[in-house]
């Protein structure tokens, strides 16, 4: 299944997430740092989507009180209440 989800609060205006069971198949972020979310793209690829969720939960950006990272983690949250 494939869903999108727009962060709030950080750089990045849209995630859009593949996932496959409980694993995440892809991840393809719009805006927000390209490099570092490319780089987070390829991590999570193949992860457990429980996996992803407690690595990424809470994690901070320059006392935004979230992140990428973090959104990530809601979106996988959000798309586990879904199913």
């Amino acid at each position: 299944m494939t869903f999108e989800y727009t962060p709030k609060g950080v750089c990045s205006r849209k995630m859009i997430i593949e996932v496959e069971g409980d694993t995440v198949k892809s991840l393809s972020v719009i805006g927000g740092c390209h490099g570092n979310l490319q780089g987070i793209s390829s991590l999570v690829k193949g992860m457990k989507v429980d996996e992803v969720i407690s690595r990424l939960d809470g994690i901070d950006c320059g006392g935004k009180g979230t992140s990428c990272p973090a959104q990530l983690a809601l979106a996988l949250k959000q798309y586990k209440t879904q199913q």
